[in-house]
């Protein structure tokens, strides 16, 4: 008997040991992966401090600090819209928020370029989330305060601890411009950068990153594919099924209408937007553009897409609409169509995860 807890106890210590530094409750009894994928960021837990309380300014506040091209995660919920920067983003990867009665937590990983945002509630009770330091295939492992279970950031899913095969729901977000997301909702509110810790906001610890050679941390690398390792991919998935469009493509075509099994939906893209991975100084970044998806009905009546003079226009109405999904001209100004949930990732880190991924107009090498 002596033995035997002997023996509990030292493998219970080495698998602490592939933890990153601090105090752990994890049930390492319970998990979906192997210890041995994760490698350490380099902070130990909450090294990165998530935002728990969450302060806002109005869009006017924020202008003066905010360039028009700048990234920001835009979220509308319960018909209320808040922009996160991803210059605030990029410090904090996390944060704890509600909209209205729904508890949200916003994401942001900058080595996979992967900005999410989930619905902190599982099985009913709301769950605070923290960054843990650790990375597994280069992308952030998030952790749930209550059980101190590990939480695949770019997947939703708890993958060590007892909530190990559980997912966070995934809700509609888009990274825009914050000329966009001020002009679609001037009554919105834009994370503060009051949040309680002294930052570099604007600067880009990263510099270089996305037109660099290779990522930063490995990821293993499951197809093969002629994108580049930071290519950027907008990701759709209707149940098993997905597709990836990339954006060196959507820049030249700015409309693609598809579908996966019975779901239609179009992707829109817009120049515009500067990445928040390029120059130190995130404002003097190249502009990558942004993109949306969107179902193609409205109302009950479907609607098809082009793109002309610059503008995207539906064919039915010649209505003009924004990236956000918004007629911003013509007889249906003001109606916003449906946001399906996607993303958009570095393509390295999505197909470490979805090597199955269809990559639309893909020439593989």
């Amino acid at each position: 008997m002596v033995r035997l807890l002997a023996c509990t106890l030292f493998v219970t210590v080495a698998l602490q040991a592939q933890l990153s530094p601090g105090k752990w409750k994890t049930d390492l009894s319970k998990k979906s992966i192997d210890l041995a994928e994760f490698r350490s960021g380099g902070p130990p837990k909450d090294g990165i401090p998530a935002i728990d309380d969450p302060k806002f300014v109005a869009v006017h506040q924020a202008s003066a600090w905010l360039n028009p091209k700048e990234p920001v995660l835009a979220v509308n919920l319960s018909g209320e819209s808040r922009a996160y920067p991803l210059q605030i983003l990029i410090w904090h990867e996390l944060v704890n928020d509600r909209i209205g009665d729904i508890p949200i937590l916003v994401s942001y990983c900058p080595l996979c370029n992967s900005a999410i945002v989930f619905d902190r509630r599982i099985e009913g009770e709301v769950h605070d989330f923290g960054v843990s330091g650790m990375l597994r295939h280069s992308d952030m492992v998030m952790y749930d305060r209550q059980t101190d279970s590990l939480w695949q950031q770019l997947t939703g899913e708890a993958i060590v601890g007892s909530m190990t095969g559980r997912k966070i729901e995934i809700l509609p977000s888009q990274v825009v411009a914050f000329a966009t997301f001020a002009k679609s909702s001037p009554a919105g509110k834009v994370l503060s950068r009051d949040t309680g810790h002294n930052r570099a906001y604007g600067q880009n610890p990263y510099a270089g990153y996305e037109f660099g050679d290779r990522p930063l941390f490995p990821a293993p690398s499951r197809r093969r594919t002629g994108l580049r390792p930071m290519e950027r991919l907008v990701t759709v998935e209707v149940g098993k099924t997905t597709k990836a469009y990339p954006f060196s493509a959507l820049r030249s075509r700015r409309v693609v209408e598809d579908k996966i099994r019975d779901t239609r939906y179009v992707v829109f893209f817009e120049e515009g937007t500067v990445t928040a991975l390029d120059q130190r100084d995130i404002a003097r970044s190249r502009d990558v553009g942004a993109a949306g998806v969107f179902t193609s009905e409205l109302e009950g009546r479907r609607l098809s897409f082009r793109h002309k003079d610059g503008k995207i226009v539906d064919k039915e109405t010649g209505s003009v609409w924004n990236v956000l999904g918004v007629a911003t001209e013509g007889t249906l100004t003001g109606k916003r169509l449906t946001p399906i949930p996607h993303g958009t990732y570095f393509a390295f880190a999505w197909l470490a995860f979805r090597p199955d991924t269809q990559i639309v107009g893909e020439r593989v090498p």
